[in-house]
């Protein structure tokens, strides 16, 4: 998969990037949040791009974005052939938020913000962080399998490639 066109743009002038609002279009927009934006917020914008195909606007951030992305998080995607490896942690902004439709946290509590008037979520996911790849992966999975709840929620159902296979949920 080529750099996600969906994905926040990062800023040249900050080392942490600031990401770009939605444009409030057809599409309904999804932000993930989590705290160093390292790992499963982009995890899950990842799976919600390669699912959601074009349907949706994706974006990811963190309230303390991190140097760069968990080199077990990238791994783990390229294994299901999602390459996550040219995004970068970006911080949330209060614009982003309010503009979203729907903001799913994972693991920032207080540092996280409440978004009025969007549909929130608190998906309660182990974070990956220094954890070795067979935790990855099981997370990587449970982020999977919320993911298609989501969309489908959204009334987005997952498209796949021919061949391709993305079970629903197992919980």
């Amino acid at each position: 998969m080529t750099e996600q066109t969906n994905r926040v743009k990062p800023s040249t002038t900050a080392p942490a990037a600031t990401p770009t609002p939605p444009t409030g279009g057809d599409r309904p927009s999804v932000l993930f949040l989590c705290v160093h934006n390292a790992g499963r917020s982009q995890m899950a914008a990842g799976w919600l791009e390669r699912l959601g195909r074009g349907r949706l606007e994706v974006y990811s951030a963190g309230s303390d974005p991190a140097g760069g992305l968990n080199p077990a998080a990238v791994a783990a995607m390229a294994e299901v052939g999602i390459d996550i490896a040219n995004a970068r942690p970006k911080r949330w902004t209060e614009e982003l938020t309010l503009a979203a439709d729907v903001v799913v946290t994972m693991g920032c509590g207080d540092s996280c913000p409440v978004a009025p008037g969007a549909r929130q979520e608190d998906w309660p996911v182990d974070d990956p962080a220094g954890q070795p790849i067979e935790v990855v992966r099981r997370v990587r999975d449970d982020i999977r399998d919320r993911v298609v709840e989501l969309a489908a929620s959204l009334g987005v159902a997952p498209v796949t490639a021919p061949g391709e296979h993305v079970e629903g949920s197992i919980r």
